[in-house]
């Protein structure tokens, strides 16, 4: 994202933020602001940057969400977190689960976790700490191949949040429900596209309901028009979206849509029409398309 984006998302969000939520200086998984991505340590001075930004700002409970991949030892792991403490940043969310230590040593992880305590004391989080006890339970040195992990512990998947709007209803499809899209037609994504709270902004200023992405409600730098309401009558999807998925499903078979025989969940449903229509018309809401482009990678 562009730094002049950040601050103009920033600015607008620091109006809207003040003297709501508990206590500025304390974070939680769904209290305050996230940086997040993707990785967000992939682009540090970025990160620093929006830091800065949020802090000149004086939004509440700032923190970062990271894998920990370039804890790679202490000096790098403890300068990092401590110049973004210094810039502004209030804590730190760590991710451990089965399937990023299928690529992030986990030696890496506990490193993260023992100095970022250091640093932000309570504000430092593991989430989800099921896991992360479950591999220092195993004395996990190194990766763990996903199936390897399905053999030793797959017992520990059921505490997973498996949200399947993505890329796991592509890729774990036999850990999940089969079920014909009868069972699904007369729900609709209302709630999910009208949720007020924890919310996304991607790093193409889409504004993303909760965790549906692919789906932009407009332009995060408007904040305040999106907040006056959206005009549905040149977003078809949405619309029909907030209908029913029975009439995403035939807005669907109208471009060449065909059904599948199984589908995880609703979500998967809906991302699975969605991801034909992205290929197949022009529909602004449905982005970013490099989304559905990377979903079966």
């Amino acid at each position: 994202m562009p730094l002049d984006d950040a601050r103009d998302v920033l600015t607008q969000l620091s109006d809207m933020l003040q003297g709501r939520g508990g206590d500025p200086d304390r974070i939680g998984v769904n209290q305050g602001i996230h940086f997040t991505g993707g990785e967000p340590f992939l682009n540090y001075e970025l990160l620093l940057g929006v830091t800065e930004i949020a802090a000149g700002l004086s939004i509440p409970s700032t923190f970062v969400e990271t894998n920990c991949y370039w804890c790679v030892d202490d000096h790098r792991t403890r300068r990092r977190l401590t110049e973004l403490k210094d810039a502004g940043l209030k804590g730190i969310l760590m991710s451990a689960n089965p399937f990023l230590v299928e690529w992030v040593p986990f030696e890496r992880t506990l490193r993260g976790a023992r100095i970022a305590e250091e640093v932000f004391g309570q504000n430092a989080i593991v989430y989800q700490a099921f896991f992360f006890e479950q591999f220092r339970r195993m004395g996990l040195e190194g990766t763990l191949p996903f199936d390897e992990y399905l053999r030793l512990a797959g017992h520990g998947l059921q505490y997973a949040e498996l949200l399947p709007g993505g890329r796991i209803s592509y890729g774990l499809g036999e850990c999940l429900g089969h079920y014909p899209a009868s069972r699904f037609l007369g729900m609709s994504c209302r709630q999910e596209l009208l949720r007020d709270w924890h919310i996304h902004i991607d790093n193409y200023c889409n504004y993303v309901p909760g965790y549906c992405a692919g789906i932009s409600l407009g332009d995060a730098r408007d904040l305040e028009g999106l907040c006056r309401g959206v005009d549905l009558s040149e977003l078809p999807v949405l619309t029909a979206l907030l209908t029913s998925l029975g009439d995403l499903l035939e807005l669907g078979r109208r471009h060449g849509y065909e059904e599948r025989e199984a589908y995880a969940s609703k979500c998967h449903l809906c991302v699975d029409v969605r991801r034909h229509l992205a290929a197949e018309g022009d529909f602004r809401e449905l982005a970013p398309l490099q989304f559905y482009e990377h979903l079966e990678d």
